[in-house]
């Protein structure tokens, strides 16, 4: 083989070599160019995502607009007026059926609209339905969908604090509040836990003392509403009665006394709410000089009330009459309770139920009013006990039921820490 052979078989050899080199830097460059290019699109695609996700966030910082329904305005007129679109307010409303029927919103209460602060589009309509839970309606802002509204049912979200008041009868309880500078509403909620024990349109006495820690409930640090009223004592004529509040299943949650039975009996001590006796309502015997009558023997208890004011059945029961009685006591309802127990109400201004209908503790049965045998607007209550006429101020009842020795350990040391509170 001659030199120039030798030389062109290295040459050839040598550019393979190369050739081969070069294929893979070239596989190489490539590679390193797709690494580069997926990268670059990923944060593009993530500095997308995040940024949907930052304007989501930012959906409560947007423009806020309050509208207080007012008496005769509807969820179309509200909708109307706030230029909202029929489509659109159909869709907010057919997203909200399933949860809460806007065509319910009440006078009094407030509609919240809110706007993206940066392109003004409406994007959420808020509704307190209750004093515990709100109805949200929302704008599907994923991007994927266009005029797609989804609604859920929220707990408001209050700051709670524990606030503990106590105050003297001089006057009525209602006052004794007032004076001690005590939210009424935390007042009507203390006589509501109480219900089942004290009538206080008959039983409290000049003297009488009260105490009680109650809920204060905030938004955005601004005081809203009481809550519940977590422990109280009220003392009267001498006698200390208490209640704690206390959850021992979602089916078994309420007030109960120190021995952890439940307070809620029978009977309510009152067919009349706090709220209403707080008001002006007055009790005991009365004189109809018209009939020459002395009622002070009729064993009933009247409640010298407006009429109007709303009267409730005290305790679960079937009506057995409701319509006009022919001997003095005007519109009249009676009540079976059980093969014992039979409630009567009379001289009604109006009959809210009908003979044979089942009724519930507390459930508006009757209004207040003057008819029959009757002077003056009042509330002439009486309970009958196998067939004879008692007084029901008197009437021992059951304790209600106890709460289950597994959960006593628990319940005692909430009596414990609220007791050291009260005394």
């Amino acid at each position: 083989m001659n030199v120039k052979t030798v030389w062109r078989q290295q040459k050839d050899n040598a550019f393979k070599k190369y050739l081969k080199i070069g294929s893979v830097l070239g596989l190489i460059l490539l590679l390193a160019i797709f690494f580069v290019f997926k990268t670059a699109s990923s944060k593009t695609l993530n500095s997308k995502a995040n940024k949907k996700n930052d304007q989501s966030m930012e959906v409560l910082s947007d423009v806020k607009k309050v509208i207080n329904i007012e008496a005769g305005m509807t969820y179309g007129l509200v909708m109307e007026n706030m230029e909202i679109s029929a489509q659109i307010g159909n869709l907010i409303y057919q997203a909200a059926s399933e949860y809460y029927d806007l065509a319910t919103i009440r006078a009094g209460k407030e509609l919240e609209f809110y706007y993206d602060s940066q392109i003004g589009d409406f994007i959420r309509l808020e509704y307190n339905i209750d004093s515990e839970e709100k109805l949200i309606i929302a704008k599907d802002l994923s991007g994927f969908t266009e005029n797609v509204w989804r609604a859920q049912r929220e707990l408001i979200p209050y700051t709670i604090k524990e606030k503990i008041v106590s105050g003297e009868v001089k006057s009525s309880m209602y006052q004794a509040a007032l004076d001690n500078n005590i939210d009424e509403r935390a007042i009507i909620e203390l006589a509501n836990a109480f219900q089942w024990s004290i009538d206080f349109a008959m039983d409290p006495r000049v003297g009488d003392t009260f105490k009680f820690i109650f809920e204060e409930r905030y938004l955005d640090g601004e005081y809203i509403m009481p809550g519940k009223v977590l422990a109280g004592q009220y003392i009267n004529a001498g006698i200390k009665y208490e209640i704690f509040y206390f959850e021992e299943t979602d089916d078994n949650k309420g007030y109960f006394d120190r021995d952890g039975n439940s307070v809620q009996k029978m009977f309510l001590k009152a067919p009349v709410a706090f709220q209403y006796i707080s008001s002006g309502f007055t009790t005991g015997n009365r004189y109809i000089s018209s009939l020459q009558v002395f009622t002070g023997q009729h064993r009933a208890i009247d409640y010298a009330a407006p009429s109007g004011t709303p009267i409730r059945a005290v305790g679960d029961g079937t009506v057995i009459f409701a319509g006009w009685s022919s001997v003095g006591y005007g519109y009249l309802t009676s009540i079976r309770h059980n093969s014992t127990y039979t409630t009567n109400y009379a001289h009604q201004s109006k009959i809210a139920v009908s003979y044979g209908q089942k009724v519930k503790q507390g459930e508006v049965i009757g209004y207040v009013g003057s008819t029959g045998f009757s002077t003056g607007p009042h509330l002439h209550y009486e309970m009958v006990k196998n067939g004879i006429k008692i007084n029901p101020l008197n009437e021992v009842l059951p304790p209600g039921k106890p709460i289950l020795d597994e959960n006593k350990e628990r319940f005692n040391l909430l009596v414990d820490k609220f007791t050291s509170i009260l005394e």
